[in-house]
């Protein structure tokens, strides 16, 4: 077995959780339209991703079928969830939607990171298949990551420079 396999099997889990995720972000953060509007538009994104790499999963013997209906918690998530539960109060909501686009930042990150690896081992073993998948995939994914950071870059600073009263 190669590593290809891992890979698509590592991508698939991904973006199911980006999907998952930016679902849940539009859904808490309704209210800022941007943000509700294109997270749903980027989870179609990642929700067509997943449907590609289970197609392509079959070519490679790996049944992805199931693993949709799977939710293992995800490392990131976890902390978050702690970290939540340990701080007494509420975070503000500018600085629950900074943290929400860092992690959706994240998530897209390391998912580019795995087209990325499946894209050279596409090249090296001469698959147009797989090369097709992370050439139409790839690039959708480092878009949600440029919005992201276009997000926090124009929110940050009116966010982290504010006091608590005057985000109110």
């Amino acid at each position: 077995m190669n590593g290809v396999t891992p890979t698509l099997r590592a991508l698939h889990h991904g973006e199911n959780h980006l999907t998952r995720r930016l679902t849940a972000v539009a859904e808490r953060h309704h209210a800022e339209h941007e943000v509700h509007h294109v997270a749903l538009d980027l989870a179609g994104w990642s929700r067509t991703h997943v449907q590609r790499l289970t197609d392509t999963a079959g070519h490679y013997g790996l049944d992805l079928s199931d693993c949709a209906h799977r939710h293992l918690p995800h490392p990131l998530s976890t902390l978050t969830e702690k970290a939540t539960e340990a701080v007494p109060h509420r975070p503000e909501p500018g600085m629950l939607l900074l943290d929400d686009l860092c992690e959706l930042h994240l998530l897209a990150a390391e998912n580019s990171l795995h087209w990325e690896m499946l894209a050279q081992a596409a090249q090296a073993i001469k698959d147009d298949g797989l090369l097709d998948l992370t050439s139409a995939c790839h690039p959708e994914t480092l878009r949600q990551m440029r919005w992201t950071n276009t997000m926090i870059k124009n929110l940050s600073p009116q966010i982290l420079s504010s006091r608590p009263t005057d985000l109110m």
